[in-house]
């Protein structure tokens, strides 16, 4: 659990740091368009390079990233493995039956891999950077021109608030739960894969048994302090947009356009 990235926030003072949510948010969306322009050796190094730059403003050490590459391994490792043994291409180097090796198909697989490994630090750095309340409320900022759609952006940055709000709280009655059935004999770790299901029922019951005697709780309580929605409601939390902010999008604007003119 200690290594648990997801909804994660380190606290900090760096350039990262001091960045507004929305623009941290809108990066983040540009990043996403522009990783696919990375098609070479040039531009995967430039991009790569620029992401290695980010993680050093950060001040975070590596050692986060890599805990938040871990869960995707798999994932990452199948589609890489996919694209060699089933990209065509003119120059074969291992053929067996209809499994096939070739110099584009290791070419593709190294530019998927690396593609994979940037999103998720990217990824990563907002979340550790980003209090798990301002991301929330960056979200609803820039969902804030759906009102007129009659979409309901408050109720939305609310349950992003309350759910990020209560990921460790889940993880802290997950660990509560699991220490309970091990006093009573339960191994999580041995057994056939059918026998680790089963252990993991009796973790289930009770969290979602207490996960929703907390939010009737909740739910009471904000109905007790007369919560009426977000019309008229004033912000604790005021986010600012600074200069920092606006040359931080330019400086992705011009990094995309770098790739735009490198890209095959």
């Amino acid at each position: 659990m200690d290594k648990l990235i997801l909804g994660r926030y380190i606290p900090g003072d760096s350039l990262i740091h001091r960045l507004d949510p929305r623009s941290k948010l809108l990066s983040m969306f540009l990043f996403l368009m522009i990783v696919f322009w990375a098609n070479n050796l040039v531009t995967n190094a430039l991009l790569f390079a620029f992401v290695m730059l980010l993680l050093f403003l950060s001040n975070i050490k590596l050692s986060f990233f890599l805990n938040g590459l871990k869960p995707m391994i798999g994932i990452i490792l199948f589609t890489t493995l996919f694209q060699i043994f089933f990209t065509t291409g003119k120059d074969v180097l291992w053929e067996f039956w209809f499994l096939k090796v070739t110099v584009e198909g290791i070419e593709q697989a190294g530019i998927i891999f690396v593609r994979f490994v940037l999103i998720i630090f990217f990824s990563t750095l907002l979340t550790l950077t980003t209090m798990p309340l301002s991301l929330a409320d960056g979200i609803e900022a820039g969902l804030a021109p759906l009102t007129r759609f009659k979409v309901p952006v408050h109720e939305i940055g609310l349950m992003l608030s309350m759910s990020l709000r209560f990921v460790p709280t889940l993880m802290d009655d997950t660990t509560r739960i699991m220490n309970a059935q091990r006093a009573r004999g339960v191994d999580f770790g041995e057994g056939s894969i059918v026998q680790k299901v089963k252990a993991v029922i009796p973790i289930l019951i009770p969290l979602f048994a207490s996960s929703f005697k907390r939010a009737d709780a909740l739910a009471t309580a904000m109905e007790a302090r007369g919560y009426q929605g977000g019309d008229g409601r004033s912000k604790y939390r005021v986010l600012s947009w600074k200069m920092a902010d606006s040359l931080a999008i330019a400086v992705m604007f011009l990094v995309g356009l770098a790739l735009y003119f490198l890209k095959n």
